[in-house]
């Protein structure tokens, strides 16, 4: 199988599962407008987001890594009436990319974006407690950033972190690779926190080889 392969297997079941959606069109074109790099979720683990957080029936999400917003959407299209999304981003550009595409997606009203440093504003978030967190920021950072998820965590909560793969080249025990290593300590982590029960999920499709971990926080 190659990459061609892989990314055809993905347009067959996005064009059977998926209904067509101007709005996230919208977004993704808004994003390449504005020159951010095309590195959103493809939209079936978009979707893969949406159904996760249904599933759980979380009320409050919490997102590290917001770029355009695209995640955010299908996220906060899960969310009941009554509940909420605080999203992370460095950039103030994309930050308001993202904005404008939360706005014309309608669900605005359910979601705020933070900017600045991860590491800088999450500390402001110590008085809020999520259902569900997705982690998909810079890659060095992600020991920061599980430690942090897991403090946030309402019990049950379920963590999902994106880009763990790398390639295959998360097995390189000797990379120089700051990703690398970032996601090496995190799985660490993840290995001996006794507070959160983990799986690595490997994935191809539209974005090459790589993969994702989930978790759920225990009681």
């Amino acid at each position: 199988m190659t990459e061609k392969n892989w990314e055809e297997v993905d347009h067959y079941f996005t064009s059977k599962l998926h209904k067509e959606d101007d709005v996230l069109e919208a977004a993704m074109k808004a994003n390449e407008e504005a020159d951010l790099p095309a590195i959103d979720v493809a939209p079936n683990q978009g979707k893969l987001l949406h159904l996760l957080a249904k599933m759980k029936g979380a009320k409050s999400i919490l997102e590290i890594g917001t770029l355009g917003g695209y995640s955010s959407i299908w996220m906060a299209r899960a969310l009941p009436e009554e509940g909420s999304l605080i999203t992370l981003e460095y950039s103030e550009k994309h930050a308001e990319v993202a904005r404008e595409n939360l706005k014309r997606a309608g669900v605005d009203k359910k979601v705020k974006v933070l900017t600045g440093a991860a590491l800088d504003t999450l500390p402001s978030l110590k008085d809020h407690k999520f259902d569900f967190i997705f982690i998909d920021a810079d890659k060095k950072n992600n020991p920061h950033y599980i430690k942090w998820a897991i403090e946030l965590s309402n019990p049950g909560a379920v963590i999902i972190t994106d880009n763990v793969v790398r390639g295959g080249r998360i097995t390189d025990a000797a990379s120089d690779d700051e990703n690398i290593k970032g996601i090496r300590e995190f799985v660490d982590i993840l290995s001996e926190n006794e507070r959160i029960d983990s799986t690595a999920i490997q994935t191809v499709g539209t974005k090459g080889y790589d993969g994702f971990v989930i978790g759920i926080v225990k009681n």
